[in-house]
């Protein structure tokens, strides 16, 4: 990047604010003069078009866009208010791109905002790739206690037993038919490519069968079998009652295996 570049988001960087929640937002005003407009009926009609190509994406335009007043000082120290806003990143990034093109600072916003835009998403892909791998590694810690309550319980075809889950939780279906619906290989790992819900599910079928065989003192190994059916069957009608998606339904996500793999390498 240029020096002119680098002093222009020096100037953006210190005009930002941020809210309680982490939310970036510029006023208007001041982006009005970073952008090289000196009236503000000029700068008014990119904001207008913005607000028009965020509606049109789908965007709640209110929430990006959020009018205010501010009080700027006349000659002689009079005041008077005027009409501003308060503007969130993807607001500044769409008047960047619904400015005038001649200006050189409207050049250097639209690279300023386009790089942040990028960043954010980054960031937010990391965040829910880390979310997943917690929520693998404690459906995977709940499985284990959970093989170790079915072992004591006289469990010793665990494959079968961990089918009897899914069937419950799933429909009927056992590990192989849940790959077939979901479009997965014989080889994957099913539960490397579950998303957040699907492993909250699973989690929730394994503590509560874990808790279910202990508690009731479960012995046998096909009570084991029917514990286990019997409790994925329960919490299958807990995600009906509440109007949630079937697990079956739920798409399959990216490889959690190589996410974590592209990021250690980035």
């Amino acid at each position: 990047m240029t020096q002119a570049y680098d002093a222009y988001s020096q100037q953006l960087e210190t005009r930002k604010s941020i809210t309680k929640g982490g939310v970036q937002f510029w006023r208007a005003r001041d982006i009005q003069i970073l952008l090289g407009y000196e009236r503000w009926e000029n700068f008014d009609g990119a904001i207008q078009r913005a607000r028009m190509a965020c509606e049109v994406s789908g965007q709640p335009a209110n929430h990006h866009f959020l009018e205010t007043k501010k009080m700027i000082t006349l000659g002689k120290g009079a005041e008077r208010e005027v009409r501003d806003h308060f503007l969130t990143r993807y607001a500044c990034y769409l008047i960047a791109m619904n400015a005038d093109p001649s200006k050189p600072e409207v050049g250097h916003a639209q690279t300023y905002f386009a790089m942040q835009t990028r960043a954010k998403e980054i960031s937010d892909r990391k965040a829910l790739t880390a979310e997943r791998v917690e929520m693998r590694d404690r459906l995977r810690d709940a499985n284990q206690d959970l093989a170790r309550a079915a072992r004591a319980a006289g469990v010793t075809r665990f494959g079968i037993f961990q089918n009897e889950g899914y069937k419950g939780l799933y429909g009927g279906r056992g590990l192989k038919q849940i790959k077939e619906k979901k479009g997965l290989l014989p080889e994957d790992d099913l539960i490397d490519r579950m998303g957040r819900a699907e492993l909250a599910a699973n989690a929730f079928r394994a503590t509560q069968a874990d808790e279910q065989i202990r508690t009731r003192t479960i012995v046998g190994e096909q009570n084991a079998f029917k514990e286990h059916h019997r409790v994925g069957k329960e919490v299958r009608e807990a995600i009906r009652r509440v109007g949630g998606t079937m697990p079956e339904e739920l798409a399959t996500e990216p490889s959690l295996k190589r996410l974590t793999a592209a990021e250690s390498k980035a």
